[in-house]
């Protein structure tokens, strides 16, 4: 008895060491892939828990979301000659988990040494053998990364369709400490002719303001004086215009009075012309004669018409004209 119990716990231990060998599990993100006495089974599972015959198949998750593969230390030969290095580039890339199978079967589970890491020192290398340093460090160097993006997807389009690049990041390269001063002088020197530049624009720009200014303020002035000009023109022209009414109603006034006084004296005239009758004549005779206090009558006048100094002349003139009265009365 004890001998069957030593054999079923045997069993028992195996068994149990069996079934956890069949179980494994998937990370998320992760597709598991079979191999069975080494070659690939066409079998594939998501994430999760699963079964395998254990002890003979084994089993490798491989990661189907974004992941960044670093490749280092990248040397590079310019077609100058020199030799630069690159310190890290950064891909970031995915796989399609419909793809997995492929290029697992293709490239291993290991895809990325071969499809990646070996393909950014080869196009890294064909790049730079057609540049010069200057080009690389500098003139191209903000299209490294996305020439190399484009070149990797293109190539893997073609190879390993499912592999997609997101994204590659490149660093500035290590170059010759002689060569680096070079450049670090050169960008001293090309900054310090951006700041004289920028210093004179400044300058140009504060002088054309000023200008601007000055015509602005020339034209506002002007523009004051026009319109000053303009209004004293028009209160000139309104006066003009105020004293030609003025002076056409005086005229005006004048000549209403001018004619006024010539319609008088004509009609005057001609009341007079009309007057001089002899009945008329006689009549201011007898008004006149009527206006005299006395009335002498006789050939002798009375001496009181001889003045004190006894002048013969004046009493005859006086005599004359009362004889005349008389007569006229006669």
């Amino acid at each position: 008895m004890a001998q069957w119990g030593a054999i079923f716990s045997i069993i028992a231990a195996l068994g149990g060491a069996g079934l956890l060998a069949s179980v494994h599990k998937i990370d998320e993100g992760h597709t598991g892939v079979y191999y069975r006495g080494g070659a690939l089974l066409t079998a594939t599972s998501g994430p999760g828990f699963h079964l395998m015959l254990p002890f003979i198949t084994t089993y490798k998750p491989v990661q189907t979301t974004l992941q960044t593969d670093e490749v280092k230390n990248v040397p590079c030969g310019t077609s100058g000659g020199v030799m630069i290095y690159f310190d890290r580039i950064e891909v970031v890339n995915y796989l399609v988990p419909s793809a997995v199978y492929d290029i697992v079967r293709n490239f291993t589970a290991d895809y990325d040494k071969a499809l990646i890491f070996n393909k950014v020192h080869h196009e890294l290398n064909q790049f730079c053998s057609v540049h010069s340093l200057q080009e690389v460090y500098i003139g191209l160097f903000d299209q490294i990364d996305e020439n190399l993006k484009l070149t990797l997807q293109e190539d893997l389009t073609g190879m390993a369709p499912g592999l997609i690049i997101q994204a590659v990041r490149v660093t500035k390269p290590n170059i010759p400490e002689s060569i680096r001063r070079n450049y670090e002088l050169m960008e001293s020197e090309k900054t310090k002719l951006l700041i004289s530049q920028q210093t004179q624009k400044v300058v140009e720009k504060e002088a054309e303001t000023e200008r601007i200014k000055a015509v602005i303020e020339a034209e506002k002035v002007a523009q004051v004086a026009e319109i000053k000009f303009g209004q004293k023109v028009m209160e000139k022209e309104t006066e003009k215009k105020i004293s030609q009414i003025e002076d056409g109603a005086f005229l005006a006034r004048q000549k209403a009075k001018a004619d006024a006084e010539f319609y008088t004296a004509v009609r005057a005239a001609e009341a007079n012309k009309l007057k001089l009758t002899p009945e008329y004549l006689q009549l201011m005779k007898f008004k006149a004669i009527a206006s005299n206090s006395k009335i002498y009558f006789g050939n002798d006048i009375p001496q009181m018409f001889v003045d004190s100094a006894g002048s013969s002349i004046k009493a005859s003139a006086a005599m004359d004209i009362v004889g005349e009265q008389i007569l006229d009365l006669d």
